[in-house]
């Protein structure tokens, strides 16, 4: 890569460059069919802002010395072909009465140069069968190029004129006397002038005499109103004006010229222009040829131009990523809401006491032995601590696992009801909003409760059982008088204090509301008994933190799979300003 005069302008470049490939990361492939007019023309401006600053102006601003593209622009039957063969010295490109004579663009370079420019030059993103090359009457570093008619009647050949404008280096505009007033070439030459693009106009076909003269004052005229920079003093039928076309076009920030080639100024053969005709234009490529930093100059004040070319669409792109995430953060709120109120749904329903099965209940009941238990605490706490420490030593065995498994598989299966009405509840919102109506159409899964969730839950219970478990290891540790029976037993300690906690939350009311009541008694006064009061109920206050934590935390969870779908509307918007600050950057003069 070649050093820059100018480092902050390739600095700007490959700036754009990343803000453009963050926004398509962001935002990720963007749907068109179906969506609003004002989505699709975001996502097309999107696109183009990618596209052009990688395929346009990186290449360049890569190499700076690469082959300067110059190119022959202009409308049908306006002498573009012609002038090509005239510039080469010989027919490379076709001319002819029939339209479009030229549906390729013809590229006259030199091997060395052709090399260059298809790897990773200006060319490398044009599409390689659109381009015929040519090497005959090439000149070192400048390659010319023969576009299609920017008026074709061939949309695809419109299309590769607009794309040869945003690579170009120097445009040679050419019209004629009875053409320059049309419509269509002053639409292009005003993206000529979007993007300061050095340019040449070349006025074809030009009447004798003062009529000549007539015309090029009314083609001055007509640059001066459309807002292009104003014209040097131009040349009547090849008399253009002297010095150097390098040096008058870089030291301007939008270098112009105006010159006219008079009628019937061909060659015997008809396929080119006389010398004479474009002489000056000629020695000003020949200049060019053999100044590489007259080149390099040109190059780097092209760049700069397409450059701050750029900003108007910028700042619509950043428009765009405004509005889209205003659009991203009220989904983003619609999902948080949803999944908020199952949650204080799913809370409730513990409250209720719709969670846990009679039969889970009924195991631990029958394993307590109510009758037994409840005569022991009338006799005394001797009596009490003996009966409890048949429990812990698990005689009969305790039916922790079946009570555990039971437990986790009731209170799963709650979870993932409730996360598959939220799930319902927010993918019926975002049906009714444009983008998200889209996004819940491709995914099926969205509307109800991830794949993964029941197997998630088990294991978070799992490990919220084994924290009780743990909390009820290092608090009889502390009771020297029940730590050897603790110790024997720790899971069911671990299982009488789960089952207390749902009484403590209201999880075991309902249908089976009279065994529940009874158990919950006998593992309140079994905890009292061994730990004292205080102690559990710190233990059953921590266990009841832990599981609400647990389900909120399986509950965002599930929100999270909707809010990857969208992106952070706080990133978009820091990304619209970064990319205002990008273009306003590069508008202010160099050195400023």
């Amino acid at each position: 890569m070649s050093t820059p005069w100018r480092p902050d302008l390739v600095a700007r470049v490959d700036r754009l460059v990343a803000l453009a490939v963050r926004r398509a990361a962001l935002l990720g492939p963007e749907a068109v069919e179906d969506a609003s007019d004002a989505s699709r023309a975001a996502s097309q401006r999107g696109r183009e802002l990618l596209e052009h600053t990688r395929s346009y102006l990186l290449p360049r601003a890569r190499d700076l010395d690469a082959p300067l593209v110059v190119l022959l622009l202009g409308p049908t039957g306006a002498g573009k072909s012609t002038l090509m063969n005239t510039l080469a010295g010989l027919p490379v490109s076709r001319t002819g009465v029939l339209r479009p004579t030229t549906r390729d663009a013809v590229v006259l370079a030199s091997v060395d140069d052709q090399t260059s420019l298809r790897a990773t030059g200006p060319l490398s993103s044009v599409a390689a069968h659109r381009l015929e090359w040519v090497e005959r009457g090439a000149r070192p570093g400048i390659a010319i190029i023969d576009a299609p008619d920017i008026d074709s009647v061939e949309h695809a050949n419109r299309q590769l004129a607009d794309t040869l404008l945003e690579v170009a280096d120097l445009c040679f505009f050419v019209t004629t006397a009875t053409r320059y007033a049309d419509r269509v070439p002053w639409d292009v030459l005003a993206r000529v002038e979007q993007r300061r693009l050095p340019l040449v106009v070349v006025v074809n076909r030009l009447p004798a005499g003062s009529d000549a003269s007539a015309v090029l004052d009314d083609v001055r005229r007509l640059l001066g109103r459309s807002g292009l920079t104003r014209p040097e003093a131009a040349a009547d039928a090849g008399m253009a004006p002297s010095g150097s076309l390098a040096g008058s076009l870089a030291l301007r920030p939008a270098g112009l010229e105006v010159i006219g080639v008079a009628e019937g100024a061909l060659h015997p053969d008809g396929t080119a222009l006389s010398r004479d005709a474009v002489e000056a234009l000629m020695g000003r490529l020949e200049s060019l040829a053999a100044d590489a930093g007259a080149r390099r100059s040109l190059a780097e004040q092209a760049l700069a131009g397409a450059v701050a070319g750029l900003t108007p669409l910028v700042h619509m792109v950043a428009d765009d990523l405004e509005h889209q995430a205003i659009d991203a953060d009220a989904l983003r709120r619609v999902a948080a809401t949803d999944h908020a109120e199952e949650l204080r749904l799913m809370r409730e329903g513990l409250r209720r006491g719709n969670v846990l099965r009679e039969e889970v209940i009924r195991q631990w009941h029958s394993f307590v032995g109510a009758d037994q238990i409840t005569r022991a605490f009338s006799s005394g706490i001797g009596r009490v601590r003996g009966a409890l420490a048949a429990i812990f030593r698990g005689s009969p065995e305790a039916p922790v696992a079946a009570v555990q498994k039971g437990a986790t598989d009731d209170l799963s299966t709650f979870v993932v009801a409730h996360a598959s009405d939220a799930a319902r509840r927010t993918a019926s919102h975002w049906s009714a909003d444009p983008l998200g109506a889209r996004l819940v159409a491709n995914d099926a899964g969205l509307w109800t409760a991830s794949a993964d969730l029941g197997e998630a839950t088990r294991a978070a219970l799992t490990a919220w059982m084994g924290a009780i478990a743990s909390d009820v290891a290092v608090t009889g540790a502390d009771k020297r008088g029940v730590a050897r029976g603790v110790s024997l037993g720790v899971n069911a300690g671990a299982v009488t204090v789960m089952l207390t906690v749902f009484a403590h939350t209201g999880g075991l009311t309902g249908a089976e509301v009279g065994i529940a009541a009874g158990t919950a008694f006998l593992n309140q006064k079994l905890l009292n008994a061994l730990f004292g009061e205080a102690a559990v109920l710190e233990m059953i206050s921590r266990a009841r933190d832990r599981l609400d934590q647990t389900l909120e935390s399986l509950m965002e969870r599930e929100r999270e799979r909707f809010d990857r779908l969208v992106p952070s509307g706080e990133e978009l918007r820091a990304l619209a300003g970064d990319l205002r600050g990008a273009v306003e950057d590069s508008s202010r003069p160099h050195g400023g």
